[in-house]
């Protein structure tokens, strides 16, 4: 099973960077449209073969569709939000998370509810129908978006990794989504069986990470975004090891809470920065590689995540330096998002993206 996470990782990170080359080509709304119709194809073939008891192999190929799927959809949808906002671009981020930690949170407890009604086979066709619902939608109440300079978009597909302001930021995240990509497995791995907190404690932990978005992401969004974007990467990188580090020491239950406390308010600061600096430097017309560029990243990092903390796990030799091992990293990027010198890159500059976006326009003398 593992195995199989492993490569849908890496088939979903594959996914957001095509996502990405093809929304900018075809169009947001066809490309999520597209999208949308895969993931809804592969969820009806998830529902057959469970129903028909296939083969593992064939279930877990079905559930490298579901992933791609998914991934195909990320940069459309990010792009979206990049499109429709310009001064209120981390305000929109947070509140495209509120609503995926919402899909997050309902997702399992239906699931739950359905396994316990219906056969198994029938949670697969609940996600095809669920799909089915967001593709209406999209298709009769989204528009598409105007970009002035479409047709120039097909001559680049790896625009983005070119770009000598884009790659010092995509490098600075990396370590960030190292250390982020602890969450589920390290984390979930050192708590219960080195620590000896119940499965049922850890799952309130991941909840406690998912009603702390929906409640406080979007307010906290808009009080960071006037806040220079350096300064808002660089605590959220911060806040990120320090919530981690404290695992190396403490305990008790309640103290794992605030320690969760802590991770989540890094995550929701850095995070809808980090994507308003990726759209912040993508050129209009390459907007949606750039996020799906960005997307693939932060998949990698969370993958390779895993497997550094997996290793870590094994071979250090007490908690503490297992976890400061692993937040050296946070603590890293911290230090480089604090110290970049001005004019690195010109979206962690001092000025709002509207005001870039504005001095862009000005006819020059």
């Amino acid at each position: 099973v593992g195995t199989i996470m492993l490569f849908a990782a890496f088939v979903g990170a594959l996914g957001q960077f095509l996502g990405g080359d093809l929304s900018d080509r075809l169009g947001r709304k066809p490309v999520l449209l597209g999208a949308i119709l895969f993931r809804i194809l592969a969820f009806m073939g998830l529902a057959f073969l469970v129903f028909q008891e296939g083969t593992i192999w064939n279930i877990a190929l079905m559930y490298m569709a579901v992933r791609l799927s998914g991934g195909l959809a990320m940069p459309p949808i990010f792009a979206f939000v990049a499109d429709l906002t310009v001064e209120k671009r981390v305000e929109g981020y947070g509140l495209l998370r509120v609503g995926m930690n919402v899909g997050w949170a309902l997702g399992p407890a239906l699931g739950g509810y359905l396994a316990s009604r219906f056969p198994y086979a029938f949670l697969f066709l609940f996600g095809a129908m669920a799909a089915f619902l967001a593709f209406l939608l999209v298709l009769f109440c989204v528009p598409e978006p105007r970009i002035r300079a479409m047709a120039a978009a097909t001559r680049e597909t790896f625009t983005a990794f070119k770009d000598p302001d884009f790659l010092p930021f995509l490098g600075a995240s990396i370590p960030v989504f190292l250390v982020a990509g602890q969450l589920v497995s390290t984390l979930s791995v050192f708590t219960v069986t080195k620590v000896g907190i119940s499965e049922a404690q850890f799952g309130g932990l991941l909840t406690l990470n998912g009603l702390l978005v929906v409640v406080f992401q979007y307010p906290l969004a808009r009080a960071v975004q006037g806040w220079p974007r350096r300064a808002g990467l660089a605590l959220g990188a911060l806040l990120y090891s320090l919530g981690y580090l404290s695992f190396g020491w403490i305990r008790s239950f309640p103290l794992m809470l605030v320690a969760m406390t802590v991770i989540t308010a890094g995550e929701m600061v850095f995070t809808p920065v980090a994507q308003t600096v990726a759209a912040d430097l993508a050129p209009e017309e390459h907007r949606g590689r750039y996020l799906g560029a960005f997307g693939l990243v932060e998949s990698l990092g969370w993958s390779g995540g895993a497997f550094w903390g997996g290793v870590l796990l094994d071979w250090a030799p007490n908690p503490q330096v297992l976890w400061g091992a692993i937040t050296s990293l946070g603590f890293l990027a911290t230090l480089v998002f604090g110290v970049f010198p001005k004019g690195l890159h010109r979206a962690l500059q001092e000025k709002t993206p509207g005001a870039l976006h504005e001095e862009n326009r000005r006819p020059r003398s």
